[in-house]
């Protein structure tokens, strides 16, 4: 099997547009319609975490080999044995996401960080090549 990495930076010129149309529109919002600045400062908190991983430059990444998968977000990393994995399990939500977990021989599931991964067609594709049987479930409730 040939050696895949994926990593991301959260420095992205996305991630600033982001950022600087919600602190126009938050502005616009206080200039033009006269909105309580408290208001406007409560509805900034929820740009905190966007704004915290655009100043520290977090990254997240996943790495597979022929011996380990290992993903890292931020402060938090793993690594499993690829024998120790039974099967990888996509579950697409209602609202149309994908989230991808690994299922261990002992029926433990860990999940993996969706900004670690790759998009989920590719990361499918890249399991088929390897070997890693793929087990997909659409819109579970639970």
């Amino acid at each position: 099997m040939t050696p895949y990495s994926f990593a991301r930076s959260n420095r992205n010129l996305k991630t600033l547009a982001i950022l600087a149309s919600v602190y126009v529109a938050l502005l616009a919002l206080v200039v033009l319609f006269d909105t309580a600045w408290w208001i406007a400062g409560l509805l900034s908190l929820a740009t905190l975490p966007a704004l915290w991983d655009l100043v520290q430059n977090t990254g997240a990444g996943m790495h597979v080999d022929q011996d380990a998968i290992s993903w890292f977000t931020g402060n938090r990393q793993g690594e499993i044995a690829l024998r120790d994995i039974d099967h990888f399990r996509f579950d697409t939500r209602w609202d149309f996401s994908v989230r991808v977990s690994i299922v261990l021989h002992s029926g433990k599931r860990i999940r993996l960080p969706d900004e670690s991964r790759p998009a989920h067609r590719d990361l499918e594709t890249l399991l088929n090549q390897a070997g890693i049987r793929v087990e997909r479930h659409h819109f579970t409730v639970f």
